[in-house]
């Protein structure tokens, strides 16, 4: 990630969830918002030592669960080329849960690693690629994981492709979704069984927590 170290880069997510008004969001302060990450750079060793080595990898994110930061308001911090991220999916939103062989660990924060947005799942239907990511020995990206890469890395979505949460899903055939609409990034939704051209199955290696 710009030639940064593990730590450094740690530190620059870190930084970016203060200054995206974070420990607000959540009803804490600085302080002990920042105890709730700091463990998870303990880590880091182990977790990274997941990753894969592919082009232009995304070695690990800083994963806040949306039970602490609610999933709209994190949405609501996007920015991609000045516009702020938003979301028409307000009212369903916290009914998305993991699915089934997706372990999320305990606490308000996590790590994920070796993320992957799936540039060879353009074009395949969410309910093919699942298998095609679990196959594979990946994880499919949940919707807190999604809110995690385009809060620390929004250019993937100009620059690599937009991509959907397998991972997270309620009772219906929807899946989360990550793209641009009117110009500015959004968490929306698409049919299950429907194909796009412009959007992947985000995966990634594993998850690491400190609980």
């Amino acid at each position: 990630m710009g030639g940064l170290t593990h730590d450094e880069e740690f530190d620059r997510q870190l930084q970016t969830l203060l200054d995206k008004g974070y420990p607000a969001l959540a009803g804490i302060g600085v302080e002990e918002f920042t105890r709730l990450i700091e463990p998870l750079r303990e880590l880091l060793p182990r977790a990274v030592s997941a990753v894969a080595t592919g082009q232009d990898p995304i070695p690990f994110l800083i994963v806040v669960r949306g039970s602490l930061v609610p999933t709209v308001a994190a949405v609501e911090r996007f920015e991609v080329r000045g516009k702020a991220g938003w979301s028409d999916m307000a009212d369903e939103i916290d009914s998305y849960k993991p699915i089934d062989g997706v372990d999320v660990p305990l606490g308000p924060a996590y790590l994920v690693v070796d993320v992957d947005t799936g540039k060879d799942t353009l074009n395949v239907r969410p309910n093919d690629a699942l298998p095609m990511i679990t196959g594979a020995g990946r994880t499919p990206l949940t919707t807190d994981e999604g809110v995690a890469l385009v809060t620390q890395l929004p250019e993937v979505l100009t620059d690599r492709n937009c991509f959907q949460a397998l991972g997270s899903r309620a009772d219906n055939k929807r899946v989360p979704s990550f793209w641009i609409s009117k110009g500015a990034p959004r968490l929306g939704w698409c049919w299950a069984g429907n194909p796009h051209t412009w959007l992947g199955a985000g995966s990634a290696a594993g998850r690491y927590g400190a609980a």
